[in-house]
């Protein structure tokens, strides 16, 4: 290889009379690797997005369902699991003998048909069963 002024390799020269075109080879794999690495990083992004929605689902059934086991009214329940889940969630409540059941479930928006529902569950024990 031989050596250019600058102290870096030169480029081999192509035989006389050609003329070497190689200059836009970059700029077409670069439009073609961007929109690839724009619609994954929007997919990791949704996921997260995902993730925090099943997460607030979950945090917001336990507030709910320590609020039912405190025996408090069903209205200040779903008052206390509404101001904890993502907005848009169904709540559901549920006694089963000693034990309440709280559900949040929420419609995340999705490209297309590409929508996922995330939810979360707690049960708790009722405290007055606690004193039989």
């Amino acid at each position: 290889m031989s050596r250019s002024e600058g102290g870096g390799t030169a480029r081999p020269r192509a035989p006389a009379g050609r003329i070497v075109r190689d200059a836009g080879f970059v700029t077409a794999e670069t439009a073609v690797v961007l929109p690839v690495l724009v619609a994954v990083v929007a997919a990791l992004i949704w996921g997260l997005m995902a993730v925090c929605a099943r997460i607030e689902c979950v945090d917001a059934a336990r507030a709910g369902a320590r609020a039912a086991a405190r025996s408090e009214p069903r209205a200040a329940v779903i008052r206390a699991t509404r101001a904890a889940a993502p907005r848009g969630a169904r709540v559901a409540l549920a006694r089963e003998g000693d034990l309440v059941r709280v559900r949040v479930a929420v419609e995340l928006p999705g490209v297309g048909r590409l929508t996922v529902r995330v939810g979360g569950e707690a049960v708790a024990l009722a405290e007055e069963t606690l004193g039989r």
